[in-house]
């Protein structure tokens, strides 16, 4: 998984209601990010973001519905995957940007709110996987490229791989506190490419002990 992505909201062509829509998000953001989703208000963010009220209630309908947008914008703008060559290479790409983003102060905040939103919300949960899925899934060739390389074996599991990197620095960011830095984005990187290389991806845990009686 990345979550490296430009601003929420920044403007993109599209005429008036490309600019109401990236107003809206990036107010949407900057609130959550300040005060969490139990303080997200419809009306606050029109105010805010100079956007009639019946605007953004016919549009949004409800906090949950911004938030689902949202994940969507911030899926279009984020970043293309890396290709450098080889699977370390390119899951340490991935890990900086995923540090990058959550060591940043604002980013950081807003996915921690979305992230807790989404443990009482189920729209806001499904919002939230369909926004990995899609990283997910852009991210996913890297493997199949370390596959044909002859990196790792055949059958290795691409979420897997991709989750191993990205785990760490989210248990960082909401359980443990400790620093989201270039270590510990090489040390993610390092240990997935290194258990994705032996195979520990490729099948659950029960074939490969059956497979080793």
């Amino acid at each position: 998984m990345t979550e490296e992505l430009v601003a929420p909201g920044s403007v993109r062509p599209g005429g008036r209601t490309a600019r109401v829509r990236a107003a809206v998000l990036e107010v949407a953001g900057d609130l959550l990010a300040e005060h969490g989703f139990a303080h997200l208000d419809l009306a606050d963010v029109a105010t805010r973001a100079d956007v009639g009220k019946t605007t953004v209630y016919r549009r949004w309908r409800t906090p949950t519905g911004l938030i689902a947008d949202l994940l969507v914008d911030m899926a279009e703008q984020s970043l293309p995957r890396a290709a450098t060559g080889s699977l370390l290479g390119d899951l340490t790409a991935n890990a900086q940007l995923v540090a990058k983003t959550l060591a940043d102060p604002r980013q950081g905040r807003l996915f921690r709110a979305v992230i807790a939103a989404a443990t009482c919300d189920e729209s806001t949960a499904a919002a939230l996987r369909r926004f990995y899925d899609v990283r997910l899934a852009e991210w996913a060739p890297c493997i199949a490229d370390a596959v044909a390389r002859g990196e790792v074996p055949p059958g290795t599991d691409p979420r897997a791989v991709l989750t191993a990197v990205s785990g760490p620095l989210y248990y960082r960011l909401l359980a443990s506190g400790d620093p989201i830095d270039e270590h510990a984005a090489h040390a993610a990187a390092e240990s997935a490419a290194s258990a994705a290389a032996a195979g520990i991806f490729t099948a659950p845990w029960e074939s490969r002990t059956d497979r080793a009686r």
